[in-house]
């Protein structure tokens, strides 16, 4: 199965989470990073849904050795992270329904009639087929980041999140453990967190007492807790944009600390 779908409620904890989990910040404030209104719209990293009647368009890339090669079926008008004039991320993220494919840039600028971008990858929705060893993605632990977010559709509308998140720290190690497939940091100290590191919300944590949609995602950090994708603020947590988030249910998961959380066992630790 998916790494993405797989409890982790059962699994051991990682010998050294203490340590991770305090280097990685143990006092911080887990923070969803989407929600309905910021500056004025909604923010997160968008998604688009397709269809196979999109056309392919070109697109380059800054690491094309490390990227898979256009075209991609981006279409018009598609949402880029942090809009049009954003200096940030500019993530795209295109769900090929009719193909059951995905296709995600880093860095995406218009060109042309398509796109340069930092680097890019395609993942076939039907395959647990990882990227090549060191290989990046359109993030840095070379994971897709679709899976990995908060979207409305499943907090509301299903109830229910069967997957594990996407979390960011600022400091990572020279070193990546499956699913993630890329380091992104020269520093080799063992007691920073490598990417693909999966924390869970402690199984004794109380979530009585939290808003409805701050609920579904407690519960899916207790059973699939969250992988560490790419380097950004502690214990930032991804999410699609949606006008129809409540902001103030959201924001109670800033009452949750770094410490709130375990490391599950990580396998080996690749460092080339």
């Amino acid at each position: 199965g998916s790494p993405w779908n797989t409890a982790v409620d059962q699994d051991a904890v990682d010998p050294n989470s203490d340590t991770l989990i305090a280097r990685s910040g143990a006092g911080g404030a887990l923070h969803p990073d989407f929600g309905a209104n910021w500056n004025g719209g909604p923010f997160g990293i968008p998604y688009v849904v397709i269809d196979s009647t999109i056309p392919a368009v070109p697109v380059t890339f800054t690491y094309a050795d490390e990227s898979d090669p256009g075209p991609y079926p981006v279409p018009d008008g598609a949402p880029i992270e942090g809009g049009n004039r954003s200096r940030g991320d500019r993530h795209i993220l295109v769900v090929d329904r009719d193909h059951w494919m995905l296709y995600e840039l880093f860095a995406a600028y218009p060109k042309g009639n398509g796109w340069k971008a930092g680097s890019g990858a395609v993942f076939d929705l039907g395959s647990n087929a990882l990227r090549p060893g060191g290989w990046t993605s359109a993030d840095a632990a070379g994971l897709p980041i679709f899976p990995g977010l908060v979207r409305y559709d499943e907090v509301v509308e299903q109830g229910e999140i069967r997957h594990a998140l996407r979390f960011t720290v600022a400091q990572t190690r020279r070193g990546y453990v499956a699913p993630a497939r890329h380091f992104a940091s020269n520093d080799t100290d063992p007691g920073l967190p490598p990417m693909g590191m999966r924390v869970r919300l402690k199984a004794t944590f109380d979530t009585t007492g939290f808003p409805p949609q701050a609920q579904v995602i407690l519960a899916a950090l207790k059973t699939y807790g969250m992988i560490l994708a790419d380097n950004g603020s502690d214990w930032y947590l991804s999410g699609a944009p949606d006008a129809r988030w409540d902001d103030d249910q959201l924001n109670t998961l800033k009452q949750l600390r770094g410490g709130d959380f375990e490391v599950v066992q990580m396998g080996p630790v690749t460092t080339e």
